[in-house]
């Protein structure tokens, strides 16, 4: 490509993004989160030591240059909230940007909240379509990438596709817990399954399937049409995936994106955190000494609400209290007084007391972790405070006793687990 050319296609990118609303959801509860979602949305659980959840795809649309972007709300959605009004309010609308909220408000039916994924946009569509877009990204709140959302837009428009639904390649073991498209060799999609046994293989492939990220570019007008002929379906679930995509498969040209890296072909970083044992997997894998996704990366920065903390502080170097902490993250505002840190992400303002040893463990903000303890593959939940000599993570028999502890042997530790009272303002 010359020159020339590419500068062409960067333009024609951002016109298109110029031209494109971002909707997240983010109103479902992610109950396989366990505790950590009982006064929370799962797209403002916290990760990564200081972001939540939902600062990845936010971050992924400004970086794009997707800057009209909307946020569905339902669930539990005040620290979602506060967190979007607090750390997301740098667009200028006078350039027609904005992160809306736009909470679960019965505009269409006074007797219903949002009843699916898709019931979702279509209780807004009157807001949508007098912002006239041309065409609409529909995004998951949940996940953990970095994509740019510009390169598949553009791929939409070349393949002349109506619906564009962005997909990654898996093992046929894992797309059985997927929606799965079935492709021909143009990546056009002839059918789409939700969690096959038997997985529909790629074109040339003998075991890999795509499946699908959650990721949807549409054009807006053919979006409003389909959402509208949805809700005259009384047997409809209001649903993208089980109701909307197997809908238009065969009537419309519907393409699928692979999620792959645009320099060497090879799968791009994706992390669906739903369930503790991948959320404590994805966190821990940060602290590798040369991750998949690197939150280093100035080209593509994850923007989030940072308090104003004081940085990281060690204390005491004695032979048998020494503040240390080695092959981890430590966020600001962090204590570390006299005790051991191996192989763990404390996120911020956490304070960790004299002679306590800490290892494989995520330590949420606000975390207080009392002398003498000994905290092993656990996950503690903000706002803990962990009395003097308690252990956790060595005797999975009591570990049950006292808190969760999930099927790959990590530990969650709520305030409420330690009779404490649970900090509502999460």
């Amino acid at each position: 490509m010359s020159a020339s050319d590419k500068q062409h296609h960067e333009r024609f990118v951002s016109h298109l993004t110029r031209n494109t609303i971002a909707l997240i959801l983010a109103g479902g509860r992610g109950s396989r989160l366990m505790q950590m979602t009982d006064s929370r949305a799962k797209p403002a659980v916290p990760f990564g030591g200081k972001f939540r959840i939902i600062d990845f795809p936010l971050s992924n649309c400004v970086n794009s240059g997707i800057r009209k972007i909307g946020i569905l709300t339902q669930y539990k959605a005040d620290s979602l909230i506060r967190h979007i009004q607090q750390g997301w309010g740098f667009l200028r609308g006078e350039f027609g940007e904005y992160v809306d909220l736009m909470p679960a408000q019965q505009r269409i039916d006074e007797n219903s909240w949002y009843l699916g994924t898709a019931d979702a946009i279509y209780q807004n569509m009157d807001i949508l379509r007098s912002r006239n877009p041309e065409y609409i990204v529909v995004l998951a709140g949940d996940h953990i990438y970095k994509m740019d959302y510009g390169a598949m837009l553009a791929d939409h428009v070349a393949q002349e596709a109506d619906l564009t639904i962005g997909c990654i390649e898996v093992s046929l073991e894992e797309a059985t817990a997927f929606g799965v498209m079935d492709v021909d060799e143009q990546r056009r999609v002839k059918a789409f399954v939700e969690k096959p046994a038997n997985p529909p293989v790629m074109p040339g492939r003998t075991d890999t399937a795509l499946a699908s990220m959650g990721i949807y570019v549409f054009n807006a007008d053919f979006l409003f049409e389909q959402l509208a002929k949805d809700a005259e379906n009384p047997e409809s679930s209001r649903d993208f995936g089980k109701d909307i995509i197997p809908s238009v498969i065969h009537d419309y040209k519907v393409s699928a994106y692979p999620f792959l890296d645009l320099q060497s072909g090879e799968q791009s970083y994706w992390r669906d955190v739903g369930t503790l044992d991948a959320y404590w997997s994805a966190n821990m894998e940060l602290i590798g000494v040369n991750p998949n996704l690197n939150l280093y990366d100035t080209t593509w920065p994850i923007w989030t609400y940072q308090e104003q903390n004081p940085p990281a502080k060690f204390v005491f170097n004695d032979d048998d209290r020494r503040g240390q902490a080695v092959d981890s993250m430590v966020s600001g505002g962090c204590v570390i007084s006299g005790s051991n840190v191996t192989h763990s992400l404390l996120f911020s303002n956490v304070r960790v007391n004299s002679y306590s040893v800490i290892k494989d463990s995520l330590i949420l903000p606000q975390v207080v972790v009392g002398r003498h303890c000994r905290i092993t593959k656990a996950i503690i939940e903000k706002g803990c405070n962990i009395p003097e000599g308690t252990i956790i993570g060595e005797d999975r028999a009591e570990d049950e006793r006292r808190f969760h502890v999930s099927p790959g042997g990590v530990v969650l530790v709520t305030p409420s687990m330690l009779g404490q009272r649970r900090n509502y303002a999460r």
